[in-house]
C-alpha cells in the first residue's frame, strides 16, 4: 500500500480573494484601456438585450420597428440601472441587464402594457425585501456550502444558451469558440507594450474576426439557398436592426402607453422577481471574488436588491420587456480580462445609454449573429460556475454530511427546471396547469430557475440536517466575519457610498 502524501505536497490554503487579477474593484486601467473594455463589456451585453426582444416581440404580435424600439430601450435602461448599482447598490462590478426569468410569464401576456403593469407592480418584491433589510435577514441562513450550488448553478444552469445556441451556425460558432480560447488563454502572454493585448481584449478580436468572416459567407451567397432558420442565425444581414432602427430616439417612460394592472398577471410576475432576486445573489458573491472583493456583507447585498428593485420599476416605466437581474456574461468577462474594475463597468453603462440613443449605430453591433455569442457564453458562464465551485475551499469537503448536501442541490437544481422545459414543450404549459392561471405562472417561473431550485434544497438541507454540530464543516468561521459591514476592515474599502452618503445611510 502506496505511502500517503505529506501534507505540504497537497496543501493549497483557502484565500479570501483570487490571485493573479491585475486590476480589482477600485483600482482602474488607463483611461484608454478603460474605454476600450467597457466597450467591450458593452459588446457582450448586446447578446442578451437583442435575444430576449427577439424571442418576445413576435410572440406578441409585433414588427421588426416594435423589436428595434425594444432593444433600445432595454440598453438605454440596462445603462441607468447599471450606474445606479454602481455607484449606489452593492457598487460591485456588475452589469444589470435582461433576464431569461421574466420570459415565462410574458409568453402568456399579450401586451407590452400589461407586461409593464404587472413589472411595476411586482418590483415592489426586491424593494421591500431589500430596503427593509429583510434579505439581510434571510441572508444569515447562507454558509458557504449552501451558497456553492446557488452561485455554479447560475452559471451552469444556462448551459442551454451556450452551445445549443454556437450549434445554430457551426460554421461561425465553432471558429468563435476556439478563436476566443486561444486568444484569452493560449496567446495571453502576447504583450504590447507591456499590455497583454491578446487576453485583455480576446472578446472584441475574436468578435470582428468572426464577424467579417460570417460576413464574407453572406455576401459571397453561402447561404442563398439554404432553410429560413439557418439564414436567420448565420447571415449578417437578417436581424433587420439597422434598417429598422432610427437615427436618434431617446426612450422616456410611458412611451407604450398607460400600463394596465392585472392582478394576476402581476402575481406571476411576482415569482420572475423572486427568480431574479436570488439568481442576483449569487451573482454578486461571484462578482465579489472576480473582482478581487471580499464577499458583499448582508447589508451591502440588501442595498443593491433594493436598488435591483428600482431597476425592475424602471424597467415597467420605460418598457422594456423583462425586468433586470445581473449580467452572468459581463462576471465572467472580469475574470477572463482578469480586470475587476468599477470605473470599466461605468464606462461600459456610458455606451449602452450612448448607443441606445444613436439607434443606426447601435443596430450595427447588435445585428451579431447570435451564434457569436452562444460561443463566447461557453466559455463565461463556466468561469462563472467554476467561481461558485472555488467556495467548496472553505467547507469540509471529507463530510458526508456536506457531500450529501452540495450533490442533491446540484442534481435537483438541473433536473427539476429540466423537466419543467421538457413538460411544457411537449404539453404547451407547464406541468402547474389548474384554474388559477396566476398560480401556474408562479410555479413554473420557480421551477423553471436552477438557481431557485438549488437555494430552496440546498439551504434547506444546511440548515436541518445536523447543523448544530457541523459549523466548521459548512465554512461558518470563515463565513461570519462577511456578514457585517464591520466584520472585516476591507469592507470599507470596497463597499463604502461615495459622496459621503454613509452619513445619511449608515452601514449595519
Amino acid at each position: 500500500m502506496a505511502a500517503d502524501p505529506k501534507p505540504e505536497e497537497i496543501s493549497h490554503p483557502p484565500m479570501d480573494q483570487l490571485q493573479g487579477l491585475e486590476y480589482c474593484i477600485d483600482s482602474n486601467p488607463s483611461w484608454g484601456e478603460s474605454i476600450a473594455l467597457g466597450f467591450q463589456h458593452y459588446i457582450l451585453a448586446l447578446g442578451t438585450a437583442v435575444m430576449i426582444p427577439s424571442f418576445l416581440v413576435p410572440l406578441m404580435g409585433g414588427n421588426h420597428g416594435d423589436k428595434v424600439r425594444v432593444v433600445q430601450t432595454l440598453l438605454f435602461v440596462e445603462g441607468i440601472n447599471t450606474l445606479l448599482q454602481t455607484l449606489f447598490g452593492t457598487r460591485l462590478p456588475t452589469v444589470i441587464g435582461g433576464s431569461y426569468a421574466f420570459m415565462v410569464p410574458i409568453r402568456f401576456l399579450s401586451t407590452m402594457r400589461a407586461v409593464q403593469g404587472a413589472l411595476i407592480v411586482s418590483s415592489s418584491i426586491q424593494i421591500i425585501l431589500g430596503y427593509s433589510q429583510l434579505w439581510a435577514i434571510c441572508s444569515r441562513f447562507f454558509s458557504p456550502i449552501g451558497m456553492v450550488p446557488v452561485i455554479a448553478l447560475v452559471g451552469f444552469g444556462l448551459f442551454d444558451r451556450g452551445f445549443p445556441v454556437t450549434g445554430r451556425c457551426v460554421e461561425i460558432g465553432i471558429p468563435m469558440l476556439i478563436l476566443f480560447i486561444i486568444c484569452s488563454q493560449y496567446l495571453k502572454g502576447f504583450q504590447t507594450k507591456q499590455l497583454p493585448i491578446l487576453e485583455r481584449f480576446a472578446l472584441l478580436i475574436s468578435i470582428t474576426v468572426i464577424w467579417a468572416y460570417a460576413h464574407l459567407l453572406t455576401a459571397s451567397g453561402a447561404y442563398k439557398h439554404r432553410p429560413e432558420i439557418t439564414q436567420m442565425n448565420c447571415r449578417t444581414d437578417k436581424a433587420y436592426l439597422i434598417s429598422s432602427a432610427p437615427w436618434i430616439k431617446i426612450p422616456y417612460p410611458l412611451q407604450w402607453g398607460a400600463p394596465t394592472f392585472d392582478a394576476g398577471h402581476c402575481f406571476g410576475m411576482m415569482a420572475a422577481v423572486f427568480v431574479s432576486l436570488i439568481e442576483s445573489t449569487g451573482a454578486y458573491k461571484a462578482a465579489s471574488r472576480l473582482a478581487s472583493a471580499t464577499p458583499p456583507p448582508a447589508h451591502v447585498l440588501s442595498r443593491g436588491i433594493g436598488w435591483q428593485g428600482i431597476g425592475i420599476l424602471l424597467d415597467g416605466l420605460f418598457g422594456t420587456l423583462t425586468g433586470s437581474t445581473v449580467s452572468v456574461e459581463n462576471i465572467g468577462l472580469l475574470g477572463s480580462t482578469r480586470v475587476g474594475s468599477r470605473r470599466v463597468i461605468q464606462i461600459s453603462a456610458g455606451f449602452m445609454i450612448f448607443f441606445s440613443i444613436l439607434g443606426k449605430f447601435g443596430a450595427l453591433f447588435a445585428s451579431i449573429p447570435f451564434p457569436i455569442f452562444g460561443a463566447v457564453y461557453c466559455v463565461l458562464f463556466g468561469l462563472v460556475a467554476s467561481v461558485g465551485l472555488s467556495f467548496l475551499q472553505f467547507t469540509n469537503m471529507n463530510s458526508m454530511r456536506n457531500l450529501f448536501i452540495t450533490g442533491v442541490a446540484f442534481f435537483l437544481g438541473l433536473s427539476v427546471p429540466e423537466y419543467f422545459r421538457e413538460y411544457t414543450s411537449k404539453a404547451y404549459h407547464g406541468p402547474a396547469h389548474t384554474r388559477a392561471g396566476w398560480f401556474n405562472d408562479y410555479l413554473n417561473t420557480i421551477f423553471f430557475s436552477s438557481p431557485t431550485v438549488a437555494l430552496i434544497v440546498a439551504v434547506f438541507l444546511d440548515n436541518t440536517l445536523d447543523y448544530k454540530d457541523s459549523a466548521r464543516d459548512r465554512g461558518m468561521p470563515w463565513w461570519v466575519k462577511f456578514r457585517t459591514f464591520k466584520g472585516d476592515s476591507r469592507n470599507e474599502e470596497f463597499y463604502t457610498l461615495p459622496f459621503n452618503l454613509n452619513r445619511f445611510f449608515p452601514p449595519s
